[in-house]
């Protein structure tokens, strides 16, 4: 099994991996498709393409602007080009154009309006964010018809994939790498075997892929884009959009530690930064999939402490960013990152782990208390559900990451203070999670049709 820590970790902009980002990177492949079909089919006038979103996509698709995801990639655009850039300008300039230019000439109708649907009935049985885009001919039949499944951290499959995904990789041929670990015994026994760190496997094996070069500027250039974001949500203020109308809290809470820094408490702190995030993800700002865009605040918040208040440095950044990329590639293969799949437990549960993991190594943990960090943070957020407000990324997510960098941030120093011994293996913690997931009600996956979503009081 192998995931790059390079895919895993990846810019683009919020507020959703799943919602926002695999929809964005569906539309623009489709639109691949369309140019490859065009190139050897003559049509007319009168083509059109159609997107219907399938399951929890069209639950919260607004709230989570899906639809506004699937006009840019059908644009062409990609996620991480945008980040920065003044969308809601681009989304206004496109808009009013009402066409796609697909190819050198082709001009084919596309109003998001009408087109995006939001169909709300029976799911696909294959994943609950499923998509099917359409090139129509000018009586309305497809010409051509693809499915995709979103199935988290910005990751994507079709139809014809779906079958050799393994929740929800597709899988690479294991004899590529070196230390071909696919859960947390098989990485305990291969780290002992060579007695190397988990950072150490992880960077062997992703030599195998890229550069050494390369490798440690796409680490380098991962974090620059969290700390950006961090720095970006701590100096920003205004309310967020999509009708909550939540005032940003990160700046004035960072401004009243700093301040009064002889009060202030590490819990204090991380939730500072964690927040700072999730506004901006909540604001469509850039933002690092970690492992996905609702989760992307718990990893940068708990770095960012440990670079401006324990005097981190960069080699301890990389040795996290692989630590942590090595656990979030296990609990994906073994369960899932999707909140849509098993609810906020695989996103801010699943970064948790991660960022205990990595904290507990750049602090000299050995592989055994790295291990037993990752599934105490994991372990206390088994049955997580993930029940946004107005489908939103916002009530209770931005809070959640703070919490999630705390209990990150608690569960590394108790391994710290153990031998490494614990009742609880990891990879049974990922397991009880999945099954958690696979037996919770989908009212309570992404849905806002449960929970805090439908407990709001009307004053």
């Amino acid at each position: 099994m192998f995931i790059s820590v390079l895919e895993l970790f990846k810019v683009g902009i919020g507020p959703s991996s799943s919602h926002t980002l695999g929809p964005m990177l569906a539309a623009n492949n489709f639109v691949g498709q369309v140019g490859e079909y065009l190139q050897t089919h003559t049509h007319s006038q009168g083509l059109s393409l159609r997107c219907t979103l399938k399951g929890s996509l069209a639950y919260t698709g607004k709230g989570h602007a899906t639809d506004r995801a699937v006009t840019l990639g059908l644009h062409s655009y990609t996620a991480k080009e945008l980040a920065g850039q003044d969308i809601e300008a681009l989304l206004d300039a496109i808009q009013q154009k009402e066409t796609i230019s697909i190819g050198d000439s082709q001009l084919v109708s596309f109003n998001p309006q009408q087109d995006i649907i939001f169909d709300r009935g029976v799911p696909l049985p294959q994943h609950p964010n499923g998509m099917v885009l359409d090139l129509l001919d000018v009586s309305g039949e497809s010409l051509l018809s693809e499915t995709f499944f979103s199935i988290g951290g910005g990751f994507i499959c079709t139809l014809a994939d779906i079958g050799e995904v393994v929740a929800p990789l597709k899988m690479r041929s294991a004899s590529n790498y070196p230390y071909p670990f696919d859960s947390a015994k098989s990485m305990l026994q291969m780290s002992g075997k060579s007695g190397l760190s988990i950072a150490a496997m992880k960077q062997a094996n992703e030599l195998q892929q890229i550069g050494e070069e390369a490798l440690l500027s796409g680490l380098d250039s991962i974090w620059e884009a969290m700390q950006t974001c961090i720095e970006n949500g701590l100096n920003a203020e205004g309310t967020l959009p999509g009708g909550l109308d939540l005032t940003r809290r990160a700046k004035a809470l960072h401004q009243q530690l700093f301040d009064d820094q002889q009060t202030a408490t590490v819990n204090d702190w991380l939730c500072a930064y964690a927040m700072a995030v999730n506004e901006e993800n909540a604001a469509g700002h850039m933002v690092v999939t970690a492992p996905t865009n609702g989760a992307a605040g718990v990893i940068p918040a708990v770095l960012y402490y440990l670079l401006t208040h324990e005097n981190g440095s960069r080699e301890q950044i990389r040795e996290f960013l692989l630590t942590a990329s090595a656990i979030g590639g296990i609990i994906k293969h073994n369960s899932s990152i999707s909140g849509a799949e098993v609810g906020c437990q695989g996103e801010v549960g699943s970064a948790a782990a991660m960022a205990a993991a990595g904290l507990c190594a750049v602090r000299g943990g050995t592989t055994e208390q790295i291990e037993n960090a990752a599934e105490i943070a994991l372990e206390h957020h088994l049955g997580m559900t993930c029940d946004p407000v107005n489908g939103l990324v916002q009530v209770p997510c931005i809070e959640r990451n703070g919490f999630g960098a705390i209990k990150a941030h608690a569960a590394a120093s108790l391994a710290m203070h153990g031998s490494g011994e614990h009742f609880m293996p990891l990879d049974n913690c990922i397991a009880a999670m999945k099954q958690t997931g696979l037996e919770m009600s989908s009212k309570f996956k992404e849905t806002s049709l449960g929970g805090l979503a439908v407990s709001v009081t009307e004053c």
